[in-house]
C-alpha cells in the first residue's frame, strides 16, 4: 500500500507537477496539427512535392506510435524522471533541427525523432499525473490532463495558420524550444521515479519485440497515412506494407507471450475494464481527431476559409470543453457511473454530427457551425475523462503506466484510422456523386441550356466573345456541379461518423462499472 501511495504528491509540488506534465502533453499534440497548414510553405521552400512534403506528417505519427506502447518498459529501464527528461530534450533539440532543415529529406528524419521523443511525453505525461493524485481524485486528474489532450489538437491549426502567415513556417518548430527547456528543468527538480524491480540486463532485453513493435506498427501507419495518396492495394508499396502490418503483430503478440521479460506486457489486458478502455480510446480517437480534421477541411476546400478562419472556428468547442472537463472530474469524484457519461457524450456526438449533416451546404456561414461546435466541445469532454479513469481505475503500480501506454497508442491509432477512412470515404463519395449529378445533366434538357445560355450572355455582358463566353459557361455548370458533388460527400462523412457513435451506445452500457460505481481505492491499491 506504502509504495503504490508513495508518488501522491501535495500542495505546490503537486501544482508544479500537474503544470510541466500538461505542458509536456500539449507540446507534444499542438504539434502533431501545427503543420498541417503549413505544408504548402514548406513545399514552396524546401523544393518538394505535395507527396513528398506529405511525410512531414506521417513520419511523425510513425515515430510516435512506435514508441508509445514502450514508454512502461523504457521508465523502468532508465527511471520516468530521467526517460522523461531525455524525450522532453529529443524533442526540443528536434524541433530546433526541423526549423532550420534545408531538405526535405532532412525535415523527414528529424521529424520521425522528434515523434519519438513526443510518443513517451504523451503517456508518461498521463502516468505521472495519475500517480500523483490519491485514487478517489483521479478523475479530476484526468480531468485537468484531458484538457491538454483535447485542446490541443484543436490549438495547432489557428496557432500554425497565424505564425505562418504572419513570421515564416520554421517558427512553427522553434516556439516548442522555451517550453521544452522549461519542462526539462521542472522534470529533473519535481518529478519522482517509482522504485523498479532489478533493470534488465542487455541479454535480457527484447530486441526481437522492439523490431517486431516498430515494423507492426510502423508499417500499419504508414499504410493509414499513405493509403489514399497512392490508391491503396493497387500500390506496391501499400500492399507490402499492409502485410508486414498483419505478420508484425501476429509474431509481435506471440513473441510477448512467451518471452519472460517482454517490452509490452500484453497480460494487463486481462483487466476487463483496460480492454473495454482501449477499444472506448480507439473510438474516442476516431471521433476526435477525424471531427478535427473534416471541418478545417470543409471550410478550406468547399467554402474557400483561409488557414486562420478555420482554425479560430474550432477554439470555442474547446474552450466548451475546458470548461466541461472539471464538472465532468466532481462528477466521477460524486460516484456517477463512467458508463452513463460516455453514453452520454457519445449521444452528443452523434446529435453534433447529424446537425452538421443538416446544415452543411454550398455558403454555409460561420454563424451555423457555433452551436454544432459547442456541441461537440460538450461530447467530448464527457467521453475523454470516463473512458481514461475507466481503463485504470483497477490497475494498481506498474500496471498504471502499462494501461496509459495501451490507451495512448489506441487513441492515436484511433485518429489514424479516423483521418484515412474519412479522406477514403470523401474521395469515393465524391466520385459517386459527381457520376450522380452529370448523369442527370442531359445538355439536350431545356432547363440545362437555359442555365447555360443565361451564364453565356453574363459572361457577354463583361466583353466575352459569344464562343469564349459559351465556354466558360459550360465550365462554371461542371464547378459547380463539382462543388455540389463534394458538400454531399462531406454530408456522407458526417452521417455515417454520427451513426458509428449512436451505434456504440447500447455497447457502452453494458459494461459494468466499479463496485458502487465510484473508483474503489482499495481495488486500485491493493
Amino acid at each position: 500500500m506504502q509504495q503504490a501511495n508513495s508518488l501522491v504528491e501535495y500542495g505546490s509540488r503537486r501544482v508544479i507537477i500537474t503544470i510541466t506534465a500538461i505542458l509536456c502533453a500539449l507540446l507534444e499534440i499542438v504539434d502533431s496539427t501545427i503543420v498541417n497548414v503549413a505544408l504548402n510553405d514548406m513545399r514552396g521552400n524546401l523544393g518538394a512535392t505535395m507527396t513528398e512534403v506529405g511525410w512531414v506528417i506521417t513520419a511523425y505519427a510513425i515515430g510516435n506510435v512506435i514508441v508509445v506502447p514502450m514508454t512502461s518498459w523504457l521508465s523502468q529501464q532508465f527511471g520516468r524522471s530521467n526517460y522523461f527528461a531525455a524525450s522532453i530534450i529529443l524533442f526540443t533539440v528536434c524541433s530546433f533541427l526541423c526549423g532550420n532543415a534545408n531538405g526535405i529529406l532532412e525535415l523527414v528524419i528529424f521529424r520521425f525523432l522528434q515523434g519519438v521523443g513526443g510518443g513517451a511525453l504523451l503517456v508518461t505525461s498521463q502516468t505521472i499525473i495519475t500517480e500523483s493524485y490519491p485514487v478517489e481524485k483521479r478523475g479530476m486528474a484526468q480531468a485537468i490532463y484531458g484538457l491538454g489532450v483535447i485542446i490541443g489538437p484543436t490549438l495547432g491549426p489557428p496557432l500554425g495558420g497565424y505564425i505562418t502567415d504572419n513570421f515564416s513556417w520554421p517558427f512553427i518548430f522553434y516556439i516548442n524550444i522555451p517550453i521544452g527547456i522549461i519542462a526539462t528543468l521542472l522534470t529533473l527538480q519535481f518529478v519522482r521515479s517509482p522504485k523498479y524491480g532489478e533493470k534488465s540486463a542487455a541479454k535480457d532485453v527484447d530486441w526481437a519485440g522492439i523490431g517486431l513493435l516498430a515494423l507492426a506498427v510502423g508499417s500499419l501507419q504508414f499504410v493509414l497515412e499513405r493509403g489514399q495518396d497512392e490508391d491503396w492495394f493497387e500500390s506496391l508499396s501499400i500492399t507490402v506494407c499492409a502485410v508486414l502490418a498483419v505478420f508484425g503483430f501476429f509474431f509481435f503478440i506471440w513473441r510477448e507471450l512467451t518471452f519472460r521479460n517482454p517490452i509490452v506486457e500484453l497480460r494487463v489486458l486481462k483487466n476487463g475494464n483496460l480492454r473495454v478502455g482501449t477499444i472506448l480510446s480507439f473510438i474516442l480517437g476516431f471521433g476526435l481527431y477525424g471531427s478535427t480534421f473534416i471541418v478545417p477541411l470543409y471550410t478550406q476546400s468547399t467554402l474557400g476559409w483561409t488557414a486562420t478562419q478555420s482554425g479560430m472556428l474550432m477554439i470555442p468547442a474547446a474552450l466548451t470543453t475546458a470548461f466541461m472537463m472539471p464538472i465532468i472530474g466532481q462528477l466521477l469524484q460524486r460516484g456517477v457511473p463512467q458508463q452513463y457519461l460516455v453514453a452520454l457524450g457519445m449521444l452528443l456526438f452523434f446529435a453534433y454530427s447529424f446537425w452538421g449533416y443538416k446544415i452543411i451546404t454550398p455558403d454555409t456561414s460561420k454563424d451555423a457551425f457555433f452551436w454544432m461546435l459547442i456541441v461537440r466541445g460538450i461530447g467530448m469532454g464527457m467521453l475523454f475523462i470516463p473512458i481514461t479513469t475507466l481503463s485504470l481505475s483497477t490497475l494498481k503500480g506498474q500496471q498504471i503506466g502499462q494501461g496509459a501506454a495501451f490507451t495512448g497508442m489506441m487513441r492515436q491509432l484511433g485518429g489514424s484510422f479516423g483521418v484515412a477512412t474519412i479522406t477514403t470515404f470523401l474521395a469515393r463519395q465524391n466520385m459517386t456523386h459527381r457520376n450522380d449529378l452529370v448523369s442527370k445533366l442531359d445538355i439536350n434538357n431545356p432547363l440545362v441550356q437555359q442555365r447555360v445560355a443565361g451564364m453565356q450572355h453574363s459572361f457577354m455582358n463583361k466583353g466575352i466573345s459569344p464562343e469564349r463566353a459559351l465556354e466558360s459557361g459550360y465550365k462554371s455548370l461542371d464547378y459547380m456541379v463539382t462543388k455540389q458533388a463534394a458538400v454531399l460527400s462531406y454530408m456522407d462523412a458526417f452521417l455515417y461518423l454520427g451513426v458509428m457513435f449512436l451505434i456504440c451506445i447500447p455497447f457502452v452500457l453494458m459494461v459494468k462499472g466499479n463496485k458502487g460505481n465510484k473508483i474503489n481505492p482499495a481495488e486500485a491499491m491493493h
